[in-house]
């Protein structure tokens, strides 16, 4: 029984190391999203840090559709963003649902 424990415990330190990898590489991975026709681009890191905003000429002559737009395009990045993140988590944890990680939360 405790060879289990030990091969089990050898296990899940073999996964946080794998998972800490996975983090690290999708923190260099970028997700763009246009809007508006693409008069609005946002990029995104897999680490959900804004990483570019490119805002085309015509776009400034309306403040509150330049506002929506900015929300939109974020808010896609970012759903994007996270699908990436649970992917890359997923083949790492074989789709166990671990609370707190990408893919694994409640």
């Amino acid at each position: 029984m405790m060879a289990n424990m030990q091969q089990a415990l050898k296990q899940i330190q073999k996964m946080q190391a794998e998972m800490q990898r996975v983090q690290e590489e999708l923190a260099t991975k970028t997700v763009t999203k246009t809007v508006g026709g693409g008069v609005v681009a946002v990029e995104i890191s897999g680490a959900l840090e804004v990483k570019k905003v490119t805002i085309e000429p015509e776009a400034l002559e309306d403040k509150e559709m330049l506002e929506d737009l900015l929300v939109a395009a974020v808010n896609e990045a970012i759903k994007e963003a996270q699908e990436l993140s649970a992917a890359e988590m997923a083949k790492v944890t074989g789709n166990l649902k671990i609370p707190g990680l990408p893919g694994g939360l409640f």
